[in-house]
């Protein structure tokens, strides 16, 4: 597994297609929880644990499945727990869930990178 992490804008998703042009994206906004089980890239993964905890499911424990039934899968994930911590109890609990998420995506991952301004880091592992 390949964790992407980085704020919005920021080239994830270029970065990916730049590592392999044949990577088919999937959109975690709009996918089922299914389909991201046997995609090859999901990207919008903070948007598919906010559809996870609207529907009632359990974010945490999909994300260790996913890890589980999916771990050739490269994982696109915005972060979004920087700055001011939101009056919405909900939203504290989304950007929390997001980054407990996304732990787990990175204990799980053999590589980690972080993306600033189109500029990759490798935080885990090695970009080959």
């Amino acid at each position: 597994m390949i964790l992407i992490i980085g704020g919005k804008a920021q080239g994830k998703r270029s970065f990916v297609m730049q590592q392999d042009p044949e990577t088919v994206l999937t959109d975690g906004a709009h996918c089922s929880p299914e389909d991201a089980l046997r995609a090859a890239c999901v990207f919008n993964y903070h948007d598919l644990i906010q559809n996870l905890l609207h529907a009632g499911d359990d974010p945490a424990a999909f994300t260790k499945r996913l890890c589980t039934d999916n771990p050739n899968c490269k994982i696109i994930l915005n972060e979004i727990g920087s700055g001011v911590v939101p009056l919405d109890p909900a939203e504290r609990r989304m950007r929390e869930t997001v980054g407990i998420c996304g732990c787990i995506l990175a204990e799980h991952a053999e590589t980690v990178v972080r993306m600033t301004c189109g500029i990759p880091t490798v935080l885990k592992g090695h970009i080959s």
